[in-house]
């Protein structure tokens, strides 16, 4: 099928309009939500990225403010300084993220070397000032890079996240293993375990990995 006249691309997919199964998901939402529903979801979303843009104000700067100093539904945390002034990257605060028990927001996206938090309407005002104490922590360890207490090598940032594994056997890391592993009392309580150290995504996504039986053992003798 043709779409888009002269100047179109073709389908990239075996859909030329894409999936008309993801139509049905949005349509529920705005049926069950309803317009009062709507807007009081888009008002909180906007509400909980301002705070969070406000409470991490001194510690980071924020991208894309307007005119009155506020965002919309997105707070994007610039974090590009920080590869001068201590060698560390937007991977190394995702990846600290982890050990303080979150999934990493959007990387370098719209901009790169930054992170682009939208906390919807779903996160409530707990888990809002438990991110940003996560963030304001990380700044505190990075902080101590610029200080040159620690290098970015042997910081616990260059190294996170940090696994069960690393709670056993022998410890040669020039910082605190339960500063690694329990960054705060929450994550004492309710830790959420990544599976494995660092690796790069980069190469996963350029090299599929099948860990699948080969069809050969599959066949009858």
């Amino acid at each position: 099928m043709q779409t888009g006249g002269a100047q179109a691309i073709g389908a990239v997919a075996s859909a030329p309009w894409g999936s008309a199964s993801i139509l049905p998901i949005s349509w529920m939402y705005i049926q069950m939500m309803g317009s009062q529903g709507l807007k009081q979801a888009s008002e909180v979303a906007i509400l909980s990225a301002n705070y969070i843009a406000q409470r991490l104000a001194g510690h980071y700067d924020i991208l894309y403010k307007g005119a009155s100093g506020l965002v919309a539904h997105e707070c994007i945390v610039d974090l590009r300084d920080f590869k001068k002034t201590a060698h560390v990257t937007v991977d190394d605060i995702a990846k600290r993220l982890i050990d303080y028990g979150f999934h990493p927001p959007t990387m370098s996206w719209p901009v790169a070397g930054t992170i682009m938090v939208e906390p919807t309407e779903s996160e409530s005002l707990h888990e809002l000032d438990r991110f940003c104490d996560a963030m304001i922590a990380i700044r505190e360890e990075i902080r101590q890079i610029e200080s040159g207490s620690i290098t970015a090598e042997q910081s616990v940032l260059r190294h996170a996240p940090h696994t069960t594994a690393d709670l056993v056997g022998e410890w040669n890391r020039a910082y605190d293993r339960a500063e690694a592993v329990f960054p705060t009392q929450w994550t004492r309580d309710r830790k959420f375990w990544p599976t494995v150290n660092r690796i790069d995504q980069a190469y996963g996504d350029r090299n599929l990995i099948c860990t699948c039986p080969s069809m050969a053992e599959f066949s009858e003798d």
